[in-house]
């Protein structure tokens, strides 16, 4: 089969479409005919040598994918050959097949296309584990978004809007209008507004309950300025950088915490509790139509440089997504 490998790190040029050797399905795994895969961040980490994948992953990226299930290895139940689905990688997704542990896997929900299901296995499992499970969002609170406009932005805005919170999104000012149009209260230029002013003014003094942030260190006093008595910050990015000194005194004045999360690394049986939760609650929102994959555009995996300068650039809304054949 063919995939894209980085034989260097470097740029998006650096990103190689050739022959590797074909997956085979171990034990309580499945192997992919791969439909689509996404771009996310991660990815470009990877290419530059900054983020290599963990232990027993494939050596070339794509942290999600849709596609026919191709074979099935021993152990595994509840799945068949043929049977469409999307799943949440390790790495390996920029590929003509992926092997899965079956834990890791979905069904394409009702309504969704086979490739644009390729934008929601990530950005689905990140959201929910981390604003639902772990930050404990709840009906009447308000979700702060950095980065709204991301594949986990433009989500994060829908997931929220689904769990009866008010959210306001940081984005780019052109982004500000179509995020509106998937639910958020307000948008916030990030550019030109200081977002602790803004969120204290739309909430009248209170704050954020929940701060979903992709930033990091240079985010990280300001984010608990921004929080409300009992808030909830999640880190999941570093793009801001990896150190800040943190005020306990502030925290522990607002009763608040922080918490800082990453979802490639964690243990399979624990990947595949999150991947069984983002089933049972948030795959009937999506069948429903108050959760939808948000896609910029859908570009052959053959153009995944263009891809990743793209991601790169900021100019994209929601997810763009890497086609095979």
């Amino acid at each position: 089969m063919r995939a894209i490998t980085i034989p260097e790190p470097g740029g998006p040029d650096a990103l190689v479409w050739t022959e590797v050797p074909d997956p085979e399905p171990g034990p309580g795994e499945v192997v992919v005919d791969v439909a689509a895969s996404a771009v996310n961040r991660a990815d470009l980490l990877q290419r530059q040598g900054r983020y290599p994948p963990p232990p027993g992953a494939p050596a070339y990226p794509g942290l999600e994918c849709s596609g026919v299930i191709g074979a099935v290895g021993p152990g595994v139940t509840g799945w068949r050959v043929g049977q469409e689905v999307c799943a949440l990688l390790a790495g390996g997704g920029y590929a003509e097949r992926v092997a899965v542990p079956a834990g890791q896997l979905l069904p394409v929900p009702a309504g969704v296309d086979l490739v644009d299901a390729a934008a929601l296995p990530e950005v689905a499992c990140t959201v929910w584990s981390n604003v639902a499970r772990l930050a404990r969002l709840g009906t009447g609170e308000t979700l702060l978004v950095h980065g709204g406009g991301s594949g986990i932005g433009t989500f994060a805005v829908q997931f929220g809007v689904a769990l009866g919170a008010t959210v306001v999104v940081t984005a780019r000012a052109a982004k500000h209008d179509r995020l509106r149009g998937l639910g958020a209260a307000h948008a916030i230029d990030y550019r030109e507004q200081d977002f602790v002013e803004e969120i204290q003014r739309v909430t009248e003094g209170r704050g954020a309950d929940v701060i979903l942030d992709i930033i990091g260190a240079s985010y990280l006093a300001r984010n608990v300025a921004a929080l409300a008595d009992g808030g909830r910050l999640v880190v999941i990015g570093m793009q801001g950088g990896r150190k800040a000194e943190l005020d306990l005194g502030a925290l522990l004045a607002k009763r608040a915490s922080v918490a800082a999360t990453a979802l490639r690394s964690r243990p399979l049986d624990d990947k595949a509790d999150i991947v069984r939760g983002v089933r049972e609650q948030v795959w009937p929102l999506v069948e429903s139509g108050a959760v939808r994959p948000v896609v910029d555009r859908r570009l052959p995996l053959t153009e995944v440089a263009r891809a990743h300068r793209l991601v790169e650039s900021g100019d994209h809304l929601g997810k763009v997504l890497l086609t095979v054949g």
